[in-house]
């Protein structure tokens, strides 16, 4: 496992974006817009996804404004079997609050766990190997 994103909703998503490449010196690795839940998911990062950990930016389409507090979103791990995963986090003690399945709007295997804070750890079934014979 490891941690593959950091989220924060942003209210203004051009800003945002020009902030962290310009600014801070991020590529923008990914984006896509998705119609029919009316949000934009942006990540950047100073390396690829695949080396090192990035930023998601949560654009909700109809929000131009969050507080600090509300902005935060939550923290994204990787894991290679995400049914096996959520079983030994049950069987371990810990809160499944998202059952495995594809994210809404969307195909991405996911999963939700939640720490005694409250604070929730998205779980994201990485894709098979495309060079599997």
């Amino acid at each position: 496992m490891r941690i593959l994103h950091t989220m924060l909703r942003v209210g203004d998503l051009d800003k945002s974006l020009k902030f962290y490449i310009d600014i801070l010196g991020m590529k923008l690795l990914r984006r896509k817009d998705y119609p029919s839940g009316r949000f934009t998911l942006a990540f950047v990062g100073f390396s690829p996804e695949d080396e090192s950990t990035v930023l998601e930016l949560t654009h909700n389409w109809d929000i131009n404004q969050y507080e600090v507090g509300e902005g935060y979103g939550h923290i994204a791990v990787g894991v290679d079997d995400i049914f096996t995963t959520c079983k030994s986090i049950k069987q371990n003690g810990g809160l499944v609050v998202r059952e495995p399945g594809p994210m809404k709007h969307g195909s991405t295997v996911i999963a939700f766990v939640q720490d005694p804070d409250g604070y929730k750890i998205e779980l994201i079934e990485k894709a098979p190997s495309s060079n599997a014979n």
